[in-house]
């Protein structure tokens, strides 16, 4: 379960954000919706604890996070959070396969390739799991920060725009693959977006 009370944050005096308070349970799905401009990404980095607030208080499983420290931070996140960024943050030295397990390796999990074998299936790309994330396409690369996101069975799955880049076909499958998985491991799912083909996916939505 996540849950955010009162959050403010402030790039400068001139670009301030105040947030609303949102409440997603375990085996929940909340939809966050706004145009460009309007702090998407920065609330999804508060909720992910890559930034810091200003004020206002975030808990995740009944623990409150915004005063941890960086270490903490850190530790709470690899082993709490699936995290999807709108831009994929791969090694290009390393395959498709290895970038996805590297999230299990940097959390101190088993690596699972018996795991990331049937996301890669689920999601399409089973068959580029040996190339490098640069012969990618960008819908590909998309797919893939999803795999690597639910390989550690986090507590919340935290997605910015994750299928911005995808055609309708795909846009449905990853919303499906993301209820499916997070609803199986029990975590809350958040999706923070712009793409008004979501909005008919999610009962629960909260609008910037």
């Amino acid at each position: 379960m996540i849950t955010s009370k009162n959050l403010h944050f402030s790039y400068s005096s001139q670009k301030q954000f105040s947030f609303p308070d949102i409440s997603c349970s375990d085996k929940e799905a909340l939809l966050i919706l706004g145009q460009s401009g309007r702090g998407k990404t920065t609330f999804l980095h508060l909720l992910a604890l890559l930034l810091q607030p200003d004020s206002g208080n975030i808990h995740i499983a009944g623990k409150e996070l915004s005063s941890l420290s960086s270490v903490e931070r850190t530790n709470i996140r690899a082993k709490n959070l699936g995290i999807i960024y709108q831009r994929a943050h791969f090694v290009s030295a390393l395959s498709v396969l290895d970038n996805i397990l590297l999230s299990s390796y940097l959390a101190g999990n088993k690596q699972d390739k018996e795991k990331a074998g049937y996301l890669a299936e689920q999601l399409g790309f089973a068959d580029h799991l040996h190339k490098k994330t640069t012969q990618l396409s960008q819908g590909e690369q998309q797919r893939v920060s999803i795999a690597r996101a639910l390989m550690n069975n986090p507590n919340v799955i935290l997605a910015d725009e994750p299928t911005s880049s995808l055609d309708d076909n795909n846009c449905q499958k990853v919303i499906e693959l993301l209820k499916k998985q997070s609803f199986s491991i029990g975590a809350s799912l958040v999706v923070v977006t712009h793409d008004q083909r979501l909005k008919d996916e999610f009962p629960n939505q909260v609008f910037l």
